[in-house]
């Protein structure tokens, strides 16, 4: 490329640079070239020689501006610096760029500039003076998003301009980043949602010691393990330094549900039912991981997150830390689902892992509008569960509009059938926080418990 080479596009050598530069020509460059031209064909029709050569400045002083910005050899380099790279809706990130001179010559006047989505805020711009060889110049901006998605950053534009305005070159780096927007989430009380002694909080965290040395599940050494835990009878098998696991955390698991079917919810936007629902799926991963359950999040179609390994729940440690990243992007981009039922999120619950005999994991699930026969066998989740509690959004009751031809269950109905097969069922209204229904679900569960749950 011709007047500056950005780190990672095109040097001063790219094909068609040129006449790719005069395509930068200004309004005022161009003006400047109309009028020579026409001051220039005045001249020789009037035969004024003054006349002539004043065509002539105004038409060649663009031309020479355009060749001199394009040869000039300075180079530049540039990076991005994404802090944080996942914020909650509504939080700020803060973006810092650097430039670096690294060419023997000081730089004109360059603009730099990034691109960003609307719903990030208004596209940065800074004027940065003069660089000297290898100078470095740092700026700095925010970005915010009340909607949760994943938004591109880049790429970073730097342009060039001559003194006299006439000529403005624009180049752009090749490296994107992405900033991810994950749904609000609120702190959440520890409240008792499972049937068992040991099934929630603190009293769910149990070890299982095995027993004797034949018993050890060796793994690969880590940097940092206890050299008295190497076990060298499976070094030796294996030929790579081994350790002993001499406990195996078996902890207790947690489902959160999230129905995303299309017929389920209507309406859009940050104060719609369905975000509703996502904020408060994220705000329950985010509490039952703090609180050591293995968890995973499923939706109606089946698909689990962090993965299908082991059922899909998250394991412990740095990888379950790993897990909620993973939860919190997939709720970050979320949609409706164009299925019709909840069969296959059926299936997932069933089929899940639960443990021995089940009884062992909690449930947590988020439901929208809800017809007879997918209510008939949401309630027959409940079976293998610990503990399964239902937050049940009605469409009408946040403004929306049932799909036509879905015979919808009135929302009484609806809990009173999810009650009878044992879930604590509550009914999620708009203005009501998340926080106080959680609150009045392990209300429920102990028999306290108001606003309907009842065993």
């Amino acid at each position: 490329m011709g007047a500056g080479a950005p780190r990672g596009a095109g040097g001063p050598g790219d094909g068609g640079g040129l006449r790719a530069s005069l395509s930068g020509l200004t309004t005022r460059g161009r003006s400047f070239v109309a009028a020579g031209i026409a001051a220039a064909a005045c001249a020789y029709v009037l035969g004024q020689g003054a006349l002539l050569r004043v065509g002539l400045l105004l038409a060649l002083l663009p031309l020479i501006c355009v060749y001199a910005l394009h040869r000039t050899r300075y180079r530049v380099s540039g990076s991005r610096r994404l802090t944080p790279g996942r914020v909650p809706a509504g939080a700020e990130a803060r973006v810092q760029l650097r430039m670096d001179n690294v060419s023997r010559l000081p730089t004109g006047l360059l603009m730099l500039q990034d691109r960003v989505p609307y719903v990030l805020g208004p596209r940065p711009r800074f004027v940065l003076d003069r660089v000297e060889p290898g100078g470095r110049r740092e700026v700095s901006y925010r970005v915010r998003s009340d909607l949760r998605g994943r938004y591109p950053l880049g790429p970073l534009q730097l342009r060039l301009t001559d003194p006299f305005g006439l000529v403005e070159l624009t180049r752009s780096f090749s490296t994107y980043d992405t900033l991810t927007v994950i749904p609000r989430t609120e702190p959440l009380p520890p409240v008792r949602l499972t049937g068992e002694s040991n099934g929630y909080g603190d009293g769910s965290r149990r070890s299982l010691a095995l027993a004797g040395d034949d018993d050890v599940i060796p793994r690969g050494y880590r940097r940092g393990d206890d050299l008295r835990r190497v076990h060298w009878r499976s070094t030796a098998r294996y030929g790579e330094l081994m350790v002993r696991r001499e406990e195996q955390p078996q902890r207790s698991r947690a489902t959160v549900l999230l129905d995303t079917r299309r017929l389920a919810f209507d309406g859009a936007g940050p104060d719609s039912a369905f975000e509703w629902a996502v904020s408060a799926a994220a705000s329950s991963l985010v509490h039952v991981l703090e609180q050591g359950f293995s968890a995973r999040l499923l939706t109606d179609t089946g698909s689990a997150a962090p993965g299908e390994g082991g059922g899909g729940f998250s394991a412990g440690g740095q990888e379950s830390a790993e897990a909620a990243g993973l939860m919190m992007d997939t709720l970050a981009v979320v949609g409706h689902s164009d299925g019709a039922g909840l069969s296959r999120a059926y299936d997932a619950v069933r089929g899940g892992g639960y443990g021995e005999g089940g009884g062992d994991g909690l449930l947590i699930a988020f439901f929208g509008d809800l017809d007879d026969v997918q209510t008939e066998l949401a309630a027959r989740m409940r079976q293998r569960t610990s503990g399964a509690v239902a937050f049940v959004l009605d469409t009408a009751a946040w403004g929306g509009r049932p799909v036509p031809g879905h015979d919808v269950v009135p929302l009484e109905e609806r809990l009173r059938r999810l009650r009878d097969a044992g879930w604590t069922a509550l009914a999620a209204t708009p203005g009501v926080a998340f926080g106080e229904l959680w609150r009045q679900a392990g209300s429920a569960r102990t028999g306290m418990g108001t606003s309907g749950g009842r065993e």
